[in-house]
Order: structure tokens, then C-alpha cells, then sequence
């Protein structure tokens, strides 16, 4: 079994999975000899439940999916000889926005914010393994290229518009009782791309928007 298969098999155990490899150049910054950088995210909808369970989250401390990530992946990475890396824990930071474009599995959308073949707005990386093998890029076709864009008109306070993200319009939004819907359910935004539809659980999606704003 090759490293890569190795890894996929391992990440499917802790309801991860491999969304892009990318080649290493030296601005990353990156460990000597480290060729490639696999990407790990959460492989939603089976992601939440699983998490849920686990002892970071029942633990009551803070930052339980971050210090979830470090647990397993440096886990798996040690398992396999690998090394990992975080898009959290900075600086440095790792340029893992980077990574995404470079595998040819990630573009930017037409408000701006990533998207993803599979995963469309829903984008996220968990972590990442480092391998000294130079494996294959897997390109995938780009949504958008075929897409209406509904997320052009999706924000209630046209956050995106001219695709740049006006984060004070956001927040004054989710600090008023019409912006329940994004702080329970999350962002009508990401929610509106097609490709990414129906894989996020709500509950999930209130997590992540409770760490970006906390009331």
C-alpha cells in the first residue's frame, strides 16, 4: 500500500478526506526534502456526528476541533513517517489557501470566497501531511464555469458585493435578529452554491460561525 493510499485509509477512519495534493515549492517554507502537501477536510455530512463524539469536544476546553486535528493527523503523519502542518496555531502561517489553488481542486468564487469541486463554498481544511514523494495533480472541472451564481445575490446585506467582503456589514447583520439564520444555520452564502448543498449539518455550521462571532 502506497503512503497516499495508506493516509486515505486512515483519514476515512476519523471521517476526513483527501481534498487535493499539491506540489511543495520553497516559499512555502516547508520542511527540507517534503515534495508534496496533501490536504485533509472534513468529509461532511458524516464529519459532525463523528466529532461530536470524540473527547475534545466533551472535554469543555477551549478550541475543541483544533486541538481534535492535532490529535489525529499529527497522529496519522507520526503513523506514517509524515510530517503535518495546521491552517491554526500561527505564525507562521501555512499558505493552505495556496495549497487548495495549486491542486487544481479549488478556485476563486465569483463573491470572492474559495470554492471547491466537491465541497463548493463549504471549503475547509482540517490539516495537512507533507510527503517526500512528488505525486500527481488531480484537476477537477470548476463549478462556476456552469453555474448561476445565486451566491451573487444570497447575502441579505450584500457582504460580497464587487467581490470583496465587507466584514463590518456582516457582523452589524449577525448582531441583529435577522441574522439568526446565518448564526444558527450558517452562511446563506456558503449555503447557496449547488455543489456544496445539503453537506454541512446546521449544527455544525453554528459551531463554526460561534468562533467567528461569539455573542
Amino acid at each position: 500500500m502506497s503512503v497516499l493510499s495508506a493516509l486515505i485509509h486512515a483519514a476515512a477512519a476519523h471521517r476526513l478526506a483527501v481534498s487535493g495534493v499539491a506540489a511543495v515549492v520553497p516559499e512555502d517554507g516547508l520542511t527540507p526534502g517534503i515534495r508534496s502537501v496533501v490536504l485533509l477536510s472534513p468529509d461532511e455530512p458524516a464529519f459532525w456526528p463523528h466529532f461530536v463524539t470524540q473527547p475534545e469536544n466533551r472535554d469543555g476546553n477551549a478550541n475543541p476541533l483544533d486541538r481534535w486535528s492535532r490529535r489525529v493527523i499529527g497522529g496519522m503523519a507520526c503513523n506514517l513517517g509524515a510530517k503535518a502542518w495546521f491552517p491554526f496555531g500561527g505564525p507562521p502561517w501555512r499558505p493552505f489557501a495556496q495549497w487548495a489553488l495549486r491542486s487544481g481542486q479549488v478556485w476563486p468564487s465569483p463573491v470572492g470566497l474559495l470554492v471547491d469541486a466537491a465541497r463548493g463554498l463549504f471549503v475547509s481544511w482540517r490539516g495537512a501531511v507533507g510527503l517526500t514523494e512528488a505525486l500527481p495533480l488531480q484537476p477537477a472541472a470548476r463549478p462556476c464555469d456552469t453555474c448561476a451564481a445565486p451566491c451573487l445575490t444570497a447575502c441579505p446585506v450584500d457582504a460580497f458585493a464587487g467581490g470583496r467582503y465587507d466584514v463590518a456589514a456582516c457582523r452589524a447583520h449577525l448582531d441583529s435578529a435577522a441574522g439568526a439564520e446565518c448564526l444558527q444555520g450558517g452562511c446563506l452564502v456558503r449555503r447557496s452554491c449547488p455543489v456544496g448543498a445539503g453537506r454541512r449539518p446546521a449544527a455544525q455550521s453554528a459551531f463554526h460561525m460561534a468562533a467567528f462571532h461569539p455573542t
